[in-house]
């Protein structure tokens, strides 16, 4: 499976002629393509052009002290030995004019995601993927971002302000990447990932700074660390019972957070686990929120999160984290 788009890095020196000899002609030879100029002008000192192929992919190349090659397509053998870096590797100007390229793409083809400005700008490394492009696409149109009951746009809306409230943006290929590059449409780990985004709001809403994607030396990597308090955080959304074995909803989140006792949780008992319900619908969440069962952990956070951002739960035992200002307990 291939992963999130990135750019190549070539330090030779390129001409139109070797773009057409070794980029363009390969390309057209195996898929089918056209070269065409890019839509927007390139940084001072560089020349660029678009790669399009008939089925579909595309790749932009610019070439001047160095060259940077960024596609969803094949690439040619020409660029093989060639390190890949993410938007924030690559100059600035480049990343700039990439990204230009990329967001003028999807206001063709999806207009209807384009308008969220934060959410296309901030998946656009999955929205542009080789394998993921579809799938991601069709999570954000066809699922309500995840959210049960809910339409498109009111997923969207929550996750454009969510995205420009947190401060994420250095973390960008590491949270989006989460959401998926496959081409089959996984919607439990895409909820899963998103989950990780419900409780990055959780944390801002409440004041905290947190880094998101912790290795530890056990060899385990959590979700969040808080830096004051210094805590842990793994982030866990169970299915819906009607959905899993589970019979009742208590028993979705006992199930669903055994799965990490065993693992990361067995290894650091004293991380919160937060518990992201926000694919229980509201006769799935309201026995949840009336009886307040154990999660399975403690510390825990239960919780669920609607598109209007209303956030309700509870928490089990001694949570370290001062919550009770953004959860409707």
């Amino acid at each position: 499976m291939a992963g999130p788009t990135r750019f190549r890095r070539d330090t030779r020196q390129w001409t139109s002629e070797q773009v057409e000899r070794d980029l363009y002609a390969p390309l057209n030879s195996r898929f089918g393509a056209k070269q065409r100029a890019p839509a927007h002008d390139p940084p001072p000192g560089y020349e660029a052009c678009q790669l399009r192929m008939d089925n579909g992919d595309l790749a932009l190349f610019a070439w001047g002290e160095n060259a940077f090659w960024l596609g969803n397509t094949e690439t040619p053998e020409a660029l093989w030995r060639t390190d890949k870096y993410t938007f924030s590797e690559v100059p600035y100007p480049i990343a700039r004019w990439a990204q230009r390229e990329l967001l003028t793409e999807l206001q063709v083809s999806d207009p209807w995601l384009a308008e969220y400005a934060y959410v296309s700008w901030y998946f656009l490394p999955v929205l542009f993927s080789k394998d993921g492009r579809e799938t991601t696409r069709a999570f954000f149109r066809d699922h309500a971002s995840g959210f049960p009951d809910a339409t498109r746009a009111e997923g969207l809306a929550f996750y454009e302000q969510l995205l420009s409230a947190t401060d994420l943006d250095d973390h960008r290929y590491t949270m989006a990447s989460k959401l998926g590059t496959s081409e089959a449409v996984d919607l439990v780990r895409m909820r899963a990932t998103m989950a990780e985004f419900n409780a990055a709001k959780l944390l801002t809403d409440a004041g905290y700074d947190y880094t998101p994607e912790v290795a530890l030396d056990s060899g385990h990597a959590l979700d969040f660390r808080v830096d004051e308090p210094n805590t842990l955080v793994e982030v866990t959304r169970p299915e819906p019972p009607a959905r899993r074995r589970a019979g009742t909803p208590a028993a979705a989140l006992r199930e669903t957070v055994g799965g990490k006792t065993n693992d990361q949780l067995s290894a650091h008992a004293d991380a919160v686990v937060f518990v992201d319900c926000s694919s229980f619908r509201d006769d799935e969440w309201n026995p949840v929120a009336a009886e307040r069962p154990a999660a399975g952990h403690e510390p825990a956070v239960v919780y669920r999160m609607r598109p209007d951002g209303t956030i309700s739960g509870y928490t089990v035992g001694d949570v370290p984290l001062a919550l009770e200002s953004t959860l409707e307990i």
